[in-house]
């Protein structure tokens, strides 16, 4: 069985998964040893900086398969999207804010353009400002995600049904080949993975963050703003992040307000990070963090995986 999907053909890989663009985990080398694998690879270009763009995507661009790069749309401006387009990407990814002014510049530069959505305004917002791909997010991802959005598993048909026929990636709780089979199901044509590539031999965090992710269990996962305000993020509020435990959490749950009016609250985090008291950063873990057990190469996962989501439908489709 090959899985053969609108998005492997309309990207020219080989298995319907890509890689989320996590803000600076997400490097070069991560983003090729995922394209090599044959899936896609999306730098994690987060605000767009020029230094590190300059350091990661000659890494990716260097590799046969096609590459991707994506952004924090509410946290860039022209010059990012640009000086990304300038490298000569497969696709643009923009999430989390308004998209329109950079449509166009995308277009002409004849990437395509995938827009990430966490609501249905979102999604037919989407369709008219004419995204060649929708990634529907669900609330079980890690990072950051709407306040008010809905699961992975009721989420992404309606999506799908909403602005067909653009090929949908679900996104959210989402770790092995079962749940990119499960995607599929669904009516999606691929699945964006995050957590899961964070514990990788390629990705771009520290130890530390990768022994929780193997250690971490779902259960153990909440979505706040609360790290935000501490770290001083300027993370639009309407999206929390879903993080493992951490002290600040258990210290200022419910009184976001109070913590972003104490500016020695807020010099306390960062002394605490400079004297190891706590991770430099946050633990952005989805809720499949449970089925991360390993550390492998990023390339041999999209292969176990694509192999993985074979077998599970193989199996479906013997009952």
């Amino acid at each position: 069985m090959t899985l053969s999907t609108v998005f492997t053909e309309m990207l020219g890989v080989r298995h319907p998964i890509a890689l989320a663009p996590m803000g600076g985990s997400a490097g070069g080398a991560l983003a090729a040893a995922v394209s090599r694998g044959g899936g896609f690879g999306i730098l994690g270009g987060a605000y767009g900086d020029p230094e590190w763009l300059a350091r990661e995507v000659p890494i990716v661009a260097s590799t046969e398969g096609p590459w991707g790069v994506g952004f924090l749309t509410w946290g860039i401006d022209l010059a990012a999207v640009e000086l990304a387009l300038s490298y000569g990407p497969s696709a643009v990814m923009l999430s989390f804010g308004d998209p329109s002014p950079y449509v166009e510049h995308v277009r002409r530069a004849g990437a395509l353009l995938i827009l990430q959505v966490t609501d249905l305004e979102e999604a037919r917002r989407a369709v008219d400002l004419g995204a060649d791909v929708i990634v529907a997010q669900g609330t079980e991802s890690g990072g950051h995600g709407a306040v008010r959005g809905r699961s992975t598993l009721p989420f992404v048909p309606t999506v799908v049904d909403l602005v067909a026929p653009v090929p949908v990636l679900a996104a959210g709780g989402i770790a092995d080949g079962r749940g990119v089979a499960a995607a599929l199901v669904l009516g999606a044509a691929g699945a964006l993975i995050g957590t899961r590539f964070q514990a990788t031999t390629e990705a771009l965090v520290d130890p530390s963050i990768t022994k929780a992710i193997l250690e971490g269990r779902g259960e153990d996962t909440e979505r706040s703003t609360v790290l935000d305000i501490a770290r001083g993020s300027s993370w639009p509020s309407k999206y929390p992040a879903r993080t493992l435990g951490h002290p600040y959490l258990d210290r200022w749950r419910g009184r976001e307000a109070e913590l972003a009016a104490d500016p020695q609250a807020l010099q306390d985090y960062q002394d605490d990070v400079a004297r190891g008291a706590i991770p430099s950063q946050p633990v952005w873990a989805g809720e499949a963090v449970d089925l991360i057990t390993d550390l492998p190469s990023a390339e041999d996962l999209v292969t176990a995986m694509a192999t993985q989501a074979e077998d599970a439908l193989t199996r479906a489709g013997r009952h």
